[in-house]
């Protein structure tokens, strides 16, 4: 007959197995396991079987064994964890990629009935319809001030009605009438509460993000460095190309307004006393922008002037020769 270990060499087990498991992953989902039976956590430790472990235990073994691993591998950063262990709680170590380990442990929820007693964690809503209940029973709907009318000799309820909303405990009338409904409101499973990656904890909606978010919040935060840098005169990498375009503005103003030149101001001056040549020199650009063709009369225009540049040329030849 096998003999059982004593609480203490249990301990000395249960230490032995969360200091390895520390030292082989780096990624830890913290995960609240209330109203989870062993049954359906028996399943989610199938579905994640490979490259996760799901490790149970009481917060203050699993602390123990956290701060052991801590002082004997001088991974001050794995202390981050300790905080998170709070309330009916257990860890999934995991070698995979986070966000997906996250969902396949959302697909394990199993639907329960509201309980006396239970904090509802969402809006329970009773459906209008015909709840096929005997007349005997309007007694359940009057107490919780559900309207309702008599439809060839059952109950039917005329109006949606939210019986119970989030946070609230389930009374016994609710509970009632739920059971009778056939209605399992509630759904459990493991729920990811904080995400632990190499020393980092981060809430699991950074799971959610997608690769046009982080490009999103990149811009934006680039869009605010520059801001800031033009707002103080601090040249950054951002702010480079717009200082040298306000500094390039400034000097044109001067050069524009006085007998000061440089070449990069000779061609604005140039369409600043004849405005005809922007004119001439931004329309291919703007018939570009717009797309549309040149009409026949432009088209005409445009070989007249080849034809006489070409005579041009042919009678200054003509002249050399």
């Amino acid at each position: 007959m096998a003999v059982k270990p004593s609480r203490s060499e249990k301990k000395i087990l249960y230490d032995k197995k969360l200091c390895a498991l520390l030292s082989q992953y780096s990624q830890v989902l913290v995960v609240h396991a209330d109203n989870v039976g062993s049954n359906q956590l028996q399943k989610i430790r199938t579905g994640l079987r490979g490259d996760s472990v799901i490790l149970m235990g009481k917060n203050t073994m699993m602390k123990r064994s956290v701060k052991l691993h801590a002082e004997a591998t001088g991974n001050e950063a794995i202390m981050n964890l300790v905080p998170l262990l709070v309330g009916n709680v257990g860890l999934v170590f995991t070698k995979g990629d986070l966000k997906e380990v996250s969902e396949e442990i959302s697909k394990y929820k199993v639907g329960a009935p509201a309980r006396v007693g239970l904090v509802a964690p969402i809006d329970v809503v009773v459906p209008p319809g015909n709840t096929g209940l005997d007349p005997s029973q309007t007694s359940f709907f009057q107490v919780l001030n559900i309207p309702t009318k008599i439809n060839k000799g059952t109950v039917e309820i005329i109006t949606p009605v939210e019986l119970i909303k989030k946070g609230d405990k389930v009374g016994s009338s609710e509970s009632a009438l739920l059971a009778k409904l056939g209605i399992r409101p509630f759904s459990y499973g493991l729920v990811v509460l904080s995400v632990y990656d190499n020393g980092s904890v981060f809430d699991p909606e950074v799971l959610n993000l997608t690769e046009d978010d982080l490009i999103e919040k990149f811009a934006t935060g680039i869009s605010m460095v520059t801001s800031l840098s033009l707002a103080v005169s601090y040249p950054t990498l951002a702010a480079a190309p717009h200082m040298f375009t306000n500094a390039y503005k400034n000097v044109l103003s001067v050069a524009v307004a006085s007998e000061y030149s440089f070449p990069q101001a000779e061609k604005v001056k140039e369409y600043l006393k004849d405005p005809s040549k922007y004119a001439v020199a931004a329309a291919p650009a703007v018939a570009a922008d717009s797309g549309a063709a040149p009409d026949a009369s432009a088209k005409v225009e445009e070989k007249k002037v080849e034809e006489e540049e070409d005579s041009d040329e042919d009678m200054a030849l003509n002249l050399f020769e």
